[in-house]
């Protein structure tokens, strides 16, 4: 497997800058964030497009993921989602993903990460919530479907889909390849779920992993490496054990203000552990 470090952290840089920084720390890969003030799908110009070619080029870095989950460019992060009981607003969270679908396919990128849905609106039930995402999630896909980049759906606390098991749920429903799991260690900790024990059953549908730290109160806090209560060890040797030869992102977007230093940081404690 290969380390990347997400952009989401950087947001006090230019893309191209937080690129150089993240390669500089000695990462493989950078997340991109598919929102303002980085890449914005739905008002990306050739330009900008060519710039981030460029980076990447220029600091022989991989792309590791593309974020379209955190957007506040319309609102602010959770907003709008997949669930809003205003299907016009609804709408612009799925325009604003089928943009992301096609911002990934412009830079060779195999997939992007999703909002699991987005917070229950209040009045709905869960089982209107999870028809919704449904209805939302297949046009989505079969978007994907055609222009060949995966749809990685990420159980998050206080969303709709926060555990395994509604993971799963939710794919028993689904009728596309193209849809997987973006595998949040950390927001799987703070349900009270073991990530390393979650590895196995998910692998069939996990093509990236996030990586942060979590306190002990499995409060979700995106947490250094090393200074939270996760066993990250036995984490990431389940993911080697599965065969997995592809990115885990370290994602610890509360450290804008020490961006590049908590990149280096992470990065140490994962040589020191032996994963580097």
């Amino acid at each position: 497997m290969r380390f990347g470090f997400s952009t989401n952290a950087y947001r006090d840089y230019s893309l191209s800058d937080a690129i150089g920084s993240i390669a500089d720390a000695g990462y493989d890969g950078v997340e991109l964030l598919f929102d303002e003030p980085h890449l914005y799908p739905p008002t990306a110009t050739d330009e900008e497009y060519d710039a981030v070619r460029a980076a990447l080029g220029r600091n022989d870095v991989s792309i590791s993921n593309c974020n379209a989950f955190m957007l506040t460019a319309i609102e602010g992060f959770h907003h709008p989602s997949f669930v809003e009981p205003d299907p016009d607003y609804r709408r612009k969270r799925v325009d604003y993903t089928l943009a992301a679908l096609d911002a990934a396919a412009e830079l060779d990128a195999g997939y992007i990460s999703i909002e699991p849905g987005g917070p229950i609106p209040e009045g709905k039930s869960r089982e209107w919530a999870m028809e919704t995402f449904r209805e939302s999630l297949t046009e989505v896909a079969a978007h994907a479907e055609s222009v060949g980049v995966d749809v990685l759906v990420e159980p998050e606390p206080d969303l709709l889909i926060e555990t395994s098991e509604q993971f799963l749920a939710l794919m028993d429903g689904v009728d596309s390849d193209r849809v997987g799991c973006n595998f949040d260690a950390g927001h799987f900790f703070c349900v009270g779920e073991e990530p390393a024990e979650l590895v196995e059953t998910l692998a069939p549908y996990t093509t990236h992993y996030h990586l942060e730290d979590i306190p002990a109160d499995r409060t979700h806090e995106h947490t250094q490496l090393g200074e939270g209560a996760m066993d990250i060890d036995g984490f990431l040797q389940a993911v080697e054990d599965s065969g997995y030869d592809g990115f885990v992102t370290v994602e610890l977007y509360p450290y804008q203000e020490t961006a590049a230093e908590t990149a280096r940081g992470a990065l140490s404690y994962l040589r020191e552990h032996g994963w580097v």
